[in-house]
């Protein structure tokens, strides 16, 4: 609140960007960049472009998007009746088939995008409509499903970069895509040789706290799963153990950044499904909740863990896109935290924000 007698006009034109304008919404940034070249400059700036990112993780923030065969929509969420708010139509802004998108993993209002029918990789931004192509003429930037796995970070210099791992006739290959240099690079990486297999599952990455972590599951009862661990700063890999959960039946871990703790939904059973919630601390899972088996829902038994919301409540949301409510007596969180993994539904949830995926 402005004191008595002092206006808009009597704010310093820094005090105006960076105190208040980095708390607007993101699509209200687009439009004060006309308001003059000072502002449009400083709204531009790296500075102000993180400032801003960060208010804006929160949950009034975040979206879901849909893509079907016909339309891909976005879709504010209402927590308090576990539904969706009314949709807006999302026109792709680059060159598709028959809306053949799939979402592979997203950070900051950032997700990076496959299109189905060249293997092409892209970084956009729903909310901005920037995009960027990542595949070069020399065969980097092409992704393949059931084979492939990509996480989405950002290094200490701030630079947004994409880890892709490939396998291929049981060879691995590791690269990072970097923002600032617009470049591809291979990184050493030596791990078992199993892991090669398309027996085993890779889940996308997800971000926390410098470091990506992928799930590498086999796809069979009593089979092996592991964690696998990139530090983004030292660029080294990693193996960590899963959670002590029973194999007696399929097993699904799926990792969420909670206030920069990372925690894993360990769900284990057949027809009804057991999850458990941990936290790692250190390279050792702690358990912090566990709760009843889950009925058989009607549309999916397998089902991705989205969010969890400040009520208590969290969320389980279908490959068909119904959200289901579980209620939990358990700590509330102050934001929404998105999981990287959405593979099902074609789709994601994301947040609104002003990160470009090129500079």
């Amino acid at each position: 609140m402005l004191n008595e007698g002092i206006t808009m006009a009597d704010l310093p034109v820094h005090t105006i960007v960076f105190e208040i304008l980095t708390r607007v919404p993101a699509k209200d940034v687009g439009r004060s960049k006309s308001v003059c070249n000072k502002w449009y400059a400083l709204l531009s700036t790296q500075d102000f472009v993180r400032i801003h990112c960060s208010r804006s993780l929160v949950s009034s923030n975040q979206r879901v998007l849909l893509i079907d065969d016909l339309t891909c929509s976005v879709h504010p969420i209402i927590f308090q009746s576990n539904d969706y708010g009314p949709s807006s139509i999302v026109t792709f802004p680059f060159h598709h088939h028959n809306n053949d998108v799939s979402i592979l993993s997203h950070l900051n209002g950032l997700l990076c995008v496959c299109l189905d029918h060249t293997y092409e990789l892209l970084l956009w931004n729903p909310t901005t409509t920037a995009f960027k192509h990542l595949s070069t003429p020399d065969s980097h930037g092409f992704y393949i499903n059931n084979l492939d796995a990509i996480g989405l970070y950002v290094d200490a210099d701030d630079d947004y970069k994409v880890l892709h791992i490939k396998r291929r006739s049981g060879v691995l290959g590791v690269y990072v895509y970097s923002r600032e240099v617009d470049s591809w690079r291979n990184i050493p990486f030596i791990t078992r040789q199993e892991y090669l297999s398309p027996h085993f599952n890779w889940s996308a990455g997800t971000f926390c706290g410098g470091t990506l972590y992928f799930t590498v599951c086999e796809c069979w009862v009593g089979g092996t799963n592991v964690v696998i661990c990139f530090d983004v700063n030292s660029e080294q890999f990693k193996e960590i153990s899963f959670p002590p959960v029973p194999s007696t039946g399929m097993v699904q871990g799926v990792l969420v950044n909670v206030k920069n703790e990372l925690h894993m939904f360990a769900s284990t059973g057949m027809f009804e499904m057991t999850i458990d919630i941990w936290t790692l601390q250190g390279d050792y899972w702690i358990k912090v909740l566990s709760c009843p088996p889950i009925p058989p829902i009607s549309l999916s038994l397998w089902c991705d863990i989205t969010h969890y919301v400040t009520n208590g409540n969290w969320f389980v949301m279908t490959k068909l896109g119904k959200l289901f409510t579980i209620e939990m007596d358990m700590k509330p969180f102050e934001c929404f935290y998105p999981v990287t993994w959405f593979q099902g539904f074609k789709g994601a949830v994301f947040v609104e924000t002003i990160v470009s995926p090129s500079i």
